[in-house]
């Protein structure tokens, strides 16, 4: 006798978990440009002249070297490095360029003088690194000191003056309303935008940020490739140093100290993971808008300068907590 058993078909497991855990990633995503859009709204509110025209260019103007320093900081942290030195490199961008400038009278000579100086400067910190296998840490802090160091030797601790026109408009030329440095700053984020998302370059940073060993098993040349990001960050470091002493008309050895904290923070509120292998160039705008909302509404309410370093070291501890926060919510 035959015998039929009939089996019900299994039930179709329920995921309840799906929904919410889309919706934590969106919000993981893209929480910096809310906050940043839900303080802007705030601040226009609550702060009298922060809307304004003449104050939105004048944040634009703050925050224009640390947008142009953070789009290739983004890819050394990507990458698994950082650089400590980037406030040196500024000062002595912006002094070397000013002494070229007064000795040849040639606006072109001191800028190609000033951001070669630049690049060697980086290329030396991605061959200590890379290389020679010196802590990030511990080669961009003495490059730090060296650096800092050469640019109140060879100005003998005095700023030096620049008096040329053609070079001081670098710094306040406008087109169409816009400043000249916004729209560098402009420039840099759409060329290392395309550069991190559409190209090999940048497929290849956030593998060796991601797994060293794996990108070089794949036939990435690891060494080559971080050095060649630390010479961006060089040279892209020295323009901005031009930029700020065309802006302030004299090339200053103290300038930009704390900058390169300022850079990171910017970095890491963006979502850039300290851990490497993640970076997206949004991310770091909102990041250094945020940064420079801060201090504009800071200076606007007449704030001690005390008290704004208290607030920009709460926000790098946030911004370093937010990254922790993020890394485990990724592991989960």
């Amino acid at each position: 006798m035959n015998t039929t058993t009939s089996t019900s078909p299994a039930p179709v497991p329920s995921m309840p978990n799906a929904m919410p855990s889309s919706k934590k990633q969106w919000l993981l995503e893209y929480s910096m440009p809310l906050v940043y859009l839900l303080l802007f709204v705030v601040l226009s509110t609550c702060v009298e002249n922060f809307f304004s025209v003449p104050n939105i260019v004048g944040l634009m103007l703050s925050v224009a070297q640390i947008g142009m320093v953070a789009c290739t900081m983004m890819l050394c942290l990507a990458s698994r490095d950082f650089d400590l030195s980037v406030g040196s490199t500024i000062a002595f961008a912006g002094v070397f360029g000013a002494i070229v400038l007064e000795r040849t009278g040639s606006v072109t000579i001191a800028v190609v003088a000033a951001l070669a100086a630049g690049g060697l400067i980086g290329a030396g910190n991605g061959i200590l690194i890379a290389y020679l296998r010196v802590n990030a840490l511990i080669a961009t802090l003495a490059t730090m000191l060296i650096v800092r160091g050469l640019a109140f030797i060879v100005s003998n601790g005095q700023a030096v003056g620049i008096a040329n026109d053609a070079f001081i408009d670098f710094g306040d030329a406008r087109l169409a309303g816009v400043p000249l440095p916004v729209l560098v700053t402009g420039v840099c984020f759409v060329v290392f935008g395309v550069l991190l998302n559409h190209t090999v370059f940048g497929r290849n940073t956030l593998a060796i940020g991601g797994n060293p060993e794996a990108a070089r098993l794949a036939g990435v040349r690891v060494e080559r490739l971080r050095v060649l990001i630390f010479l961006l960050q060089g040279v892209v470091t020295a323009m901005a140093g031009l930029i700020l002493a065309s802006r302030i008309t004299s090339g200053q050895p103290n300038s930009a100290q704390g900058f390169e904290l300022d850079v990171i923070s910017a970095c890491v509120l963006g979502g850039v993971s300290l851990q490497g292998g993640k970076a997206r160039i949004l991310g770091v705008l909102i990041g250094v808008l945020i940064m420079g909302t801060v201090d504009n509404v800071m200076n606007l309410l007449n704030v001690d300068a005390f008290y704004q370093y208290l607030v920009r070291g709460v926000i790098l501890l946030a911004a370093v907590l937010l990254d922790q926060l993020k890394t485990r919510g990724a592991r989960g």
